[in-house]
């Protein structure tokens, strides 16, 4: 390749560099050209290999995926802009699904890794501290426990993902202050780990007697899907249920339920797609992810509908909740992912999965350095192992099926939940919260009277709140 002095080594079109590339196998070495391309032109080649990649995974073409893989590997990087980290992540996710179909070489590859307990608490911590999304989503269940609690003597609050002591530390300190006097405060906590319990019993029971606040941790260790909800039930108390991230997981039980044969786009299709995307104009990265990655892949017909199936009392998820109906509480609050990853079709769920995780990358590119030890623990063992799910999963194992609320809110509501606006101090703190922290490009939106946070246009996590509403 010829070019003039002191002109950059990418032309003025490097996707027509890039065709070149991703449509001939015999070129596996790398290009030493790649290494001066701008960061958003890197940037559009890698969305562009990850969406043919993920064509040639979901259709079976171990070699011609091989190929994307190794041009993919060649641009990405852990360690280095947005996109190439994403794209890092989403390489790792679609080699992991293709060496599924090796088991022996799948297990074999992957036997020496170990999670331990205090790695999952140290990275769920983290995503917490450097994230505004969890802090928001306390300051608005606390204040609407508050306020549903208002005058009651005796609370109860299950907690279906028991792990960070700094929402409930903040409710028993507001409790203390209530001009009635504090409530006798007992909390169920529910978790797989005994030591997450334990951390959280301690640190909650010294701040009761700190603040002199009648109070009791009930730890249950346990599963969500195999939790006797029944046995939670106890006379006398006003009761109030948080679940933080956790319902989408119980999807994953009803998935052959769910399953119908729907028309995916076809090979051709996907082919279509992806020309149409290499006669794109380049932009900056950060305006083709908002604006024009929609219109890479057209999703499948059912891919934002919601299966009558899955409102269905007879499925794990129906059952559920109609459980959690049934013990009758004023207020339950659940906080969930705003986003489609559950979707029939692989390219559906790679897609959403794109637009979701570049936002919460760019959250971290915002305010935490690019070397940063604690950001890349997020990024791998948090962001980069929910992205493995997503791709790399099917059935009972892939537990990442998150869902927007326009598949919640009709869920809920045929459960016989009724929705109750979150309270207007609440998104008063909430606001003031992100200001206080210097949160900027973060937004709180009220959507159909529950709140969406966004990474500025694009919503990343919602929160609503319900009630027990008897059937009429």
């Amino acid at each position: 390749m010829v070019q003039e002095e002191g002109s950059s080594s990418v032309s003025s079109s490097p996707l027509q560099l890039f065709s070149l590339m991703s449509l001939s196998p015999g070129l596996g070495s790398p290009y030493p050209w790649l290494r001066e391309m701008k960061s958003e032109e890197r940037g559009l080649c890698l969305i562009h290999l990850l969406v043919a990649c993920a064509n040639h995974v979901a259709a079976g073409s171990v070699e011609n995926a091989n190929i994307g893989l190794e041009h993919m590997s060649y641009l990405a990087s852990p360690d280095g802009d947005t996109m190439q980290r994403i794209a890092a992540y989403f390489t790792e996710a679609l080699a992991d699904r293709m060496l599924k179909g090796w088991p022996g070489l799948h297990k074999a590859l992957n036997s020496t890794k170990i999670s331990s307990v205090s790695d999952e608490i140290l990275v769920k911590r983290l995503f917490f501290e450097l994230c505004p999304f969890l802090k928001l989503s306390y300051v608005l269940t606390n204040h609407a426990i508050i306020e549903a609690m208002e005058g009651e003597k005796m609370v109860h609050i299950i907690d279906l993902n028991s792990f960070e002591p700094a929402q409930w530390i903040n409710l028993l300190q507001a409790l203390s202050a209530r001009p009635e006097g504090p409530p006798h405060l007992r909390i169920t906590g529910i978790h797989e780990q005994k030591e997450v319990l334990e951390q959280m019993a301690h640190r909650l029971n010294e701040e009761a007697e700190k603040l002199d606040i009648p109070f009791q941790f009930n730890p249950v260790v346990g599963k969500l899907e195999n939790l006797d909800i029944e046995s939670l039930r106890k006379t006398g108390e006003a009761l109030a249920i948080s679940s933080t991230l956790q319902l989408h997981s119980l999807l994953a039980f009803d998935d052959e339920m769910l399953r119908r044969s729907s028309p995916s786009a076809s090979k051709n299709s996907n082919s279509h797609h992806f020309q149409k995307v290499l006669q794109m104009n380049p932009r900056t990265l950060g305006d083709f992810l908002q604006k024009d990655v929609s219109n890479m892949y057209s999703p499948s017909p059912d891919s934002s509908s919601s299966s009558p199936l899955s409102l269905s009392p007879s499925t794990k998820m129906g059952g559920f909740l109609n459980a959690l109906w049934g013990l009758s509480p004023k207020l339950m609050v659940v906080t969930e992912q705003e986003s489609n990853h559950n979707g029939c079709s692989l390219m559906d769920r790679i897609m959403e999965a794109l637009k979701f995780y570049a936002a919460l990358f760019d959250c971290l590119e915002s305010t935490v350095s690019r070397a940063s030890i604690e950001r890349q623990k997020v990024e791998k063992m948090l962001f980069g192992e929910e992205i493995k799910n997503i791709i790399a999963c099917e059935g009972l194992e892939r537990k990442e099926r998150h869902e927007k609320l326009e598949k919640w809110i009709p869920r809920l509501e045929l459960t016989g939940f009724g929705r109750v606006p979150l309270s207007y101090h609440g998104m008063l703190q909430a606001n003031r919260l992100l200001q206080s922290y210097g949160y900027d490009g973060y937004k709180i939106k009220e959507e159909h009277g529950c709140v969406v946070i966004c990474w500025h246009d694009q919503p990343l996590f919602s929160v609503s709140a319900w009630r027990f509403r008897r059937y009429t």
